[in-house]
Formats: structure tokens, sequence, C-alpha cells
């Protein structure tokens, strides 16, 4: 991700303060690094059907430009979805091993979600419920069907981060989510540790 440039600002005792896109930026490195060594922290348990994870404002690590392509090369870019989701690209390599059951795989992918947006939320289909579930957000446990998340904020022209990704029962898959924001929907697929038509 992109964060602003780090500024001082002077206080009154002649030291400085650092401004928030570094800390944000600390913070989402560490964030990211734990969740790649550690996925099993989030996959206990199976998900149960409906399961829900609202994420609270407070819970995104980093403010970034909207909309986020992450990127510079085309394929892996993150894509534009109704307006006010950045998700991962179509393609996500390096799937990594939980040594856990029943959630064996997964996959760091984050996710922006545009400021002042309404709500957005993110479902795995009913049918594929016993094989795949999400995870976005810094204070739930376990794993989940959907994670709704709120446009925090009020200037378009921001997102708001979210770590996070997916979880497999199999070592890959092509792997559809429903996005809905207010009343409008979408599809979207995800190649997980292969590539899909």
């Amino acid at each position: 991700m992109r964060f602003r440039r780090e500024h001082r600002r002077p206080t009154r005792g002649g030291s400085t303060i650092r401004s928030m896109p570094r800390v944000r930026a600390l913070a989402l490195f560490c964030l990211s690094t734990t969740a790649l060594a550690f996925p099993t922290a989030w996959a206990s348990g199976s998900v149960a059907p409906g399961r829900v994870r609202n994420l609270t404002c407070d819970e995104s690590i980093a403010v970034t430009r909207f909309p986020y392509l992450g990127n510079r090369q085309p394929r892996y870019q993150s894509r534009l979805v109704l307006g006010a989701a950045s998700v991962p690209p179509a393609y996500l390599a390096q799937v990594v091993a939980t040594h856990d059951q029943p959630w064996r795989y997964w996959r760091k992918a984050g996710l922006v979600i545009r400021s002042g947006s309404e709500h957005v939320t993110l479902s795995v289909p009913k049918e594929w419920r016993s094989r795949a579930a999400i995870v976005w957000g810094n204070g739930g446990d376990g794993v989940f069907s959907s994670v709704r998340v709120t446009g925090c904020g009020s200037n378009p022209h921001a997102g708001n981060a979210y770590p996070g990704g997916f979880y497999l029962r199999s070592s890959s898959a092509c792997l559809p989510l429903i996005v809905r924001v207010g009343i409008r929907s979408a599809t979207v697929r995800f190649g997980i540790g292969r590539r899909c038509p």
C-alpha cells in the first residue's frame, strides 16, 4: 500500500510529533507479518451457516488513496467492485498450510473500503461454505461466511485498509464471493492457489 509521506510538526517544547501515516505503516507491517506467520489463530472451528463478522472503524490498519490498486502490474492489481471496495486480484498464489483442521489452507489478502460508502458485505455463497471461509479485521475469533464493513470517514478519495484473507479446506479453489453495497450486488471470482477461467 502507498502511505502518505511522514510529516513532523513541532510542539511547544521544540520536540516533534510523528504523524499517523508512519504509525499506521508500522501497524500494517506487524499485523500482516503476524497474520502470515500465525494464520491458525483465526482458523479454529468450522464456519457456521450465516456467521457474520461486523468490522468496526477502529479495525482499519491504514488509510490509503481510493480506488486502491496496490501493484503497478495490471495482473496483480486490486479490483474495484461497485465503486466501494478494492478487492484482491483474480489470481492469488502462495497459499500456505495452517496445520489446523478443518481449515487447512490460508491465503492472506487485504481489503480496502472507500471512506463514506454504504455498508459493504462480502459473503461466501451458501454452496461454498463447507469449502471456504473468510476473515477481515482484527477483532473476531474464528472464520466467517460473511464480513460486513462500514465505510468509515467521509473522504470519498480515501479508503480504509483491513488485514485478512481466505481459508480453504483444500489447497486451491476458484472461489466466488458475493459483494453487496446497499441494494446492489456483484459476484467476484478468486483463483486461490490456481488460475481460474
